[in-house]
């Protein structure tokens, strides 16, 4: 793969730019910690823009429940062009139009039933998706088969729709988990490319796994394990935050979570979190007795400078009475 070219400056934000140099560098560096892996990225040039896209794995950090969207068990799925295409991995739209395979995000499905504790509200799913060891399909409906329109479905398989739609980690709609809370920290990935930004990120998340809620309620950040919490922007493309950030995740992770839940934790404020109280009180304490100390200096140096003018304001004042 061809890091090298011109160097010119590619947008990462609002008012931000970086090299492609150094962000093919980064992007080396990425693709060599995901070797083997389908999290490794691509990129090419499209009209002299460098484009980046592969899967992002996004985390999800929610405290308050989300709804998914109630699938028609009465839609109908218009047959394929030819029965090659059908099997050559091509993808129905919703009026059955042709997509290709990188318009549509890997969808997570599942073959059985949800458990007992996933059906209660607010309770995640045990295990985490791997993109690595879980198979991605590339649908966004049950491929239970094509029929013709105007047919009705037995009740098997109606019942075979529902236990194959999409899936957020175990949870499928029904009127039992169509309101649920993620495991907070289970991971899914969206395939994305570089020019996408922080919004249609997040409504690709959102139309992936069919929410309800509507984005204006999410935000996408970057976590540190050091605590430090860094919210991307809407003019921000979470692609590259993610390859400038580095590829390993045990050290930050790209969050799904309320807007209005959380706050910005700078590094200045991070690097203190994870001390235990009795220490930051001994911080605390440091802190107010080098006040003190500056505070006495200044004082000091205040009562010498205002000797010295007073002396000085004497001297003019006996001059003339002298003379």
């Amino acid at each position: 793969m061809d890091y090298g070219g011109c160097e010119y400056l590619v947008p990462c934000g609002k008012d931000k730019y970086i090299s492609k140099n150094e962000l093919l560098l980064h992007l080396k560096t990425y693709n060599i910690y995901y070797e083997g892996q389908n999290l490794q990225l691509r990129h090419r040039e499209e009209e002299g823009e460098l484009i980046v896209e592969g899967l992002l794995n996004i985390s999800w950090g929610l405290r308050r429940p989300i709804r998914l969207q109630m699938q028609d068990d009465n839609q109908r799925i218009r047959p394929p062009p030819s029965s090659s295409s059908w099997h050559s991995g091509c993808n129905l739209g919703a009026h059955g139009s042709v997509l290709k395979p990188s318009t549509l995000p890997d969808i997570q499905v599942t073959d059985a039933e949800p458990t007992p504790n996933a059906e209660s509200p607010g309770n995640g799913a045990a295990t985490k998706s791997q993109p690595e060891e879980t198979p991605q399909l590339m649908r966004t409906r049950s491929d239970v088969g094509v029929r013709r329109r105007g047919s009705s479905r037995t009740p098997s398989e109606q019942c075979r729709i529902r236990r194959h739609r999409f899936s957020i980690n175990g949870h499928f709609y029904n009127h039992k988990t169509s309101v649920f809370t993620p495991a907070y920290g289970s991971v899914t990935n969206v395939r994305i490319n570089s020019t996408m930004t922080t919004p249609q990120v997040l409504k690709l998340l959102l139309n992936k796994f069919k929410i309800e809620n509507s984005a204006e309620e999410f935000a996408l950040y970057i976590v540190h394990t050091s605590g430090e919490k860094q919210k991307l922007r809407a003019s921000d493309y979470p692609l590259i935050a993610r390859i400038l950030q580095g590829p390993c995740e045990q050290v930050s992770k790209v969050f799904l979570m309320e807007k209005d839940q959380v706050e910005e934790v700078t590094y200045d404020v991070a690097q203190y979190i994870k001390f235990e109280m009795p220490v930051l009180r001994s911080f605390i304490q440091k802190l107010e007795e080098e006040e003190d100390r500056e505070v006495k200096k200044l004082m000091r140096k205040y009562s010498i400078l205002r000797l010295m003018i007073e002396q000085r304001l004497e001297e003019i004042s006996e001059g003339p009475t002298a003379m």
